[in-house]
């Protein structure tokens, strides 16, 4: 492992000047869907069984299958449309739970150990030191392979496809940078992740975001070929029909003529959370629950623990999690680092308005008066507050955008994005792999050809006659 280890910093340092040049990371603000042109990029998707199929290698960090998160749901959706088409992937990930699942969908999982991230100690980790990796390359002989970012698995991913000249994908689901610089207490510590960022995902034959906005800022840090993974939603799932009177009833603590505010996801400090305090504050005549759990949670229920309004729920799962999206009346979305803002398009399906931060995914999700409002999440959270009163106060607008955005939500499919993800941007990824082989094959031959006439030159060479 120490071989594997150097070598992969060794590769790593071959990229490592170009990355010099990025400048400090930085929010980008891109043009709005608007709901009569979700995305030119579907238009072109071809039927998900188009393109023959693959032998995959999934490497995914923290687990999808025992890890509560949108992130888990976009991989298991993309399994089940992979294994549609017939696609054969072996997963491998960390997973400490008491009976982990070796299997999903007759697709193989391999469990391996690791370790919890300092910073972040819900996020399981893993470098593999057990050299699953490379056994299960042995066996499947991967078409792909494919891990998802930021996580330590990208190091065996890396190492492994170099090792065998296999086409690499990164899929990049957290603002890292943005979480650097949350619970990484030192100065610098985002440039130091846009560093590790950019030198790893110039390993990959292809890097996925979640949104436009994370395709423009990796672009802006000098990582090459970038494309945006669709989004989806299991429009089934997360539907209004899963309106339940008991579950309101639980998210309000009994008070179910009141407005209720909603909040679904990771309990951590990046989100934000402590602003709403803002809200109840100026308007305290509502309810608020938090669903989920997180680093935070303590230091929440702390600064909330005088406000009898707000309740924290823990992780809801299943009908459950649907129930508490399609029985709430506003979602609420404090958070400037989202990558994408799955829950967020999860409550517009439920058919509910959503309030969110003009930040990062959420720019591509949220159009004012349509679906919900983009607002400012500084100045004390006054537009959060004048824009959460406007749709207390008009009853009509609240439900007019709760339709409106459940209209939305029903253009997005599963089937589509992984119909895109197999047919071409893993097609993309194999093309740009075998470029850079066939690249680095002329480079070899001209460094002979040069070396050969060097030699050349060099016999008519005569120090004595100088």
């Amino acid at each position: 492992m120490k071989k594997m280890f150097f070598l992969t910093i060794f590769i790593l340092l071959i990229h490592v000047s170009d990355c010099f040049k990025f400048k400090t990371y930085h929010n980008i603000f891109t043009n709005q869907l608007k709901m009569n042109k979700i995305s030119n990029d579907i238009d072109i998707v071809p039927p998900l069984k188009k393109e023959k199929p693959l032998r995959i290698l999934l490497l995914v960090e923290p687990t999808p299958f025992t890890y509560i998160s949108g992130y888990a749901n976009r991989f298991k959706e993309m399994l089940s449309y992979l294994k549609q088409a017939g696609d054969i992937v072996h997963i491998l990930t960390p997973d400490e739970s008491i009976d982990p699942p070796n299997n999903f969908l007759g697709y193989n999982i391999t469990n391996i150990k690791g370790f919890r991230f300092p910073l972040y100690k819900q996020v399981l980790c893993s470098f593999d030191f057990g050299l699953k990796t490379r056994d299960i390359i042995k066996s499947l002989k991967p078409d792909i392979i494919h891990v998802s970012t930021p996580s330590a698995l990208v190091w065996p991913a890396s190492f492994w496809s170099w090792k065998y000249k296999i086409p690499l994908v990164m899929s990049y689901h957290t603002n890292f940078p943005e979480y650097a610089k949350t619970y990484a207490k030192f100065n610098g510590a985002e440039n130091f992740a846009n560093f590790l960022l950019c030198n790893f995902h110039k390993l990959a034959d292809l890097t996925l975001c979640t949104s436009p906005q994370l395709k423009d800022e990796m672009i802006k840090i000098n990582v090459p070929n970038v494309d945006v993974w669709l989004k989806g939603i299991n429009a089934e799932r997360f539907h209004p029909k899963y309106y339940d009177i008991d579950m309101r009833t639980k998210l309000s603590n009994n008070n179910n003529n009141e407005i209720l505010l909603l909040y679904v996801g990771r309990l951590g400090h990046e989100k934000k959370l402590n602003r709403l305090k803002n809200v109840l504050d100026a308007i305290p005549n509502v309810r608020l629950a938090f669903v989920g759990k997180g680093p935070a949670e303590n230091d929440l229920k702390e600064l909330y623990k005088d406000y009898n309004n707000v309740n924290f729920v823990g992780e809801l799962v299943g009908n459950s999690l649907s129930q508490a999206f399609a029985s709430a009346d506003i979602f609420m979305m404090p958070s400037d680092s989202e990558t994408l803002g799955f829950v967020a398009i999860e409550a517009m399906s439920s058919g509910k308005p959503v309030i969110g931060v003009k930040a990062g995914g959420l720019i591509d999700i949220i159009e004012n008066d349509i679906n919900g409002y983009l607002v400012d999440n500084n100045d004390n959270m006054l537009e959060f507050i004048d824009r959460t009163k406007q749709l207390i106060n008009n009853n009509e607008l609240r439900i007019k955008l709760g339709q409106s955005a459940r209209k939305w939500a029903e253009g997005f499919s599963w089937e589509t994005a992984t119909s895109k993800l197999r047919n071409i941007q893993y097609r993309q990824a194999i093309a740009n792999f075998n470029k850079k082989i066939e690249q680095q094959k002329q480079k070899n031959i001209i460094s002979v050809d040069v070396e050969n006439r060097l030699n050349e030159i060099g016999q008519y060479y005569r120090p004595d006659l100088a």
